[in-house]
């Protein structure tokens, strides 16, 4: 068995993946094949745009810096993003698929993530390329082989042809995963072993800590947060705040298209439908995308904000068990048999008060920094740190078990 791991070095994230891959694949006694392709190439295949980061809000683009910032640290390892990134990474690619795959391939192309992430060079230099490629034994000039180029351009035509939309993915039989953050179902698939958060790694968790969780129930992820959260903060004696907001309205705030799923080209789209179904076994919860898409939250939003304990049976309502929460009469029902006061919490629901409350918390998540939900914001000692997506919450646990990012207050 094997797995392919296909990169560029211009991603951060595929920097970050080159420094763990190999010992996923020691772990789990398979072979890594190092499968360097153009990004930009990849994704003119899938029809996205050149630069997706080009029409990323800034409280998007925030986090996601905060982000890699703290992979990096967690990971032990240097990430220094260049002022002109993105870079131009056609000659370095070249590069990689020069070296013989295996060990020298992947020697060549961890020098060349680290001229990138590291040092900050410009991989597009054929300077910086040439003392690459002679510090690994081949020619100064290795990188304009002429057949190089037909060549890069049928291995990120492979890559489309497999299903990747962008970098890093990794490929094992007929499954595709994409993202740094997705490597745990991959050594999963492989029959590693990959520990769960629930369980607490501190003996005591520091004083006066608080999470927050904002969310709301037009999205599966946050579901599949919501499922899971509570136990990782009750195994460390913590109370969760739970903060319905109206995404819709944070959306527009912030310049987000009002239902991100749907703006995706069909490529990516279709795997964030499967990863779906990845992180619910995962996570060990039961999950299915409910016919009537995309769903309106607002009147079970205000619902939890009268009895959050209405929260987790409007969730699985609606993304376990495909039921309408939506409407008056299906909301009814669904709160009736978590055995609330279904008439009581809807016509509560219509309070002035109830509505400002919602319009309240959706203005301080976007007074935090929030991108999109779900989001936790975890508070200790005067400081707070936001997380963002159900695929951090491992990271929320370290934070819980004392652990906080470098050089963040």
């Amino acid at each position: 068995m094997t797995l392919d791991f296909y990169f560029d070095v211009v991603c951060p994230y595929a920097y970050l993946a080159a420094c763990e891959v190999e010992a996923l694949g020691q772990r789990c006694g398979v072979e890594v094949r190092w499968r360097p392709i153009l990004l930009g190439g990849l994704l003119r295949a899938v029809g996205a745009p050149d630069d997706p980061n080009a029409s990323m809000g800034e409280a998007k683009r925030r986090l996601l810096g905060l982000d890699r910032q703290r992979s990096a640290a967690r990971l032990g390892v240097p990430l220094r993003t260049p002022r002109a990134h993105s870079r131009r990474t056609v000659e370095a690619m070249r590069l990689c698929l020069a070296a013989p795959p295996g060990a020298l391939r992947r020697a060549v192309s961890r020098s060349l993530f680290d001229a990138y992430w590291v040092k900050g060079d410009d991989v597009a230099d054929p300077r910086v390329l040439a003392e690459v490629a002679g510090r690994h034994g081949l020619a100064a000039d290795a990188f304009a082989m002429p057949d190089l180029r037909e060549g890069l351009r049928a291995a990120t035509a492979e890559a489309a042809a497999r299903g990747a939309f962008g970098v890093p993915s990794f490929v094992v039989g007929e499954r595709l995963w994409w993202g740094r953050d997705r490597l745990p179902l991959v050594e999963r698939a492989l029959g590693g072993t990959v520990a769960d958060p629930w369980e607490a790694t501190a003996s005591v968790v520091p004083s006066g800590t608080r999470v927050s969780f904002f969310h709301d129930f037009s999205s599966p992820f946050s579901y599949l947060a919501a499922a899971r959260i509570e136990g990782i903060a009750h195994a460390r004696g913590i109370r969760v705040e739970w903060v319905p907001i109206l995404l819709g309205a944070l959306f527009r705030e912030i310049g987000t298209a009002n239902v991100p799923l749907l703006e995706m080209n069909p490529t990516k789209q279709a795997y964030v439908r499967r990863d779906l179904h990845d992180w619910a076994e995962r996570w060990g919860v039961p999950f299915v995308f409910p016919r009537h898409f995309p769903l309106r939250s607002v009147l079970p939003l205000r619902v939890a904000l009268g009895e959050p304990a209405a929260t987790l049976p409007i969730y699985r309502a609606a993304w376990a068990e495909d039921r309408a929460v939506d409407t008056p009469e299906g909301l009814h029902a669904v709160l009736e048999a978590a055995g609330l006061p279904a008439a009581d919490l809807l016509a509560r629901a219509q309070h002035v008060s109830i509505k400002d409350a919602l319009r309240s918390n959706t203005e301080r998540a976007r007074g935090l920094g929030v991108c999109g939900v779900p989001t936790m914001e975890v508070q200790r000692e005067g400081r707070s740190v936001l997380l963002w997506g159900q695929d951090r919450l491992d990271l929320l646990a370290a934070v819980l078990d004392g652990w906080w990012p470098p050089g963040e207050a």
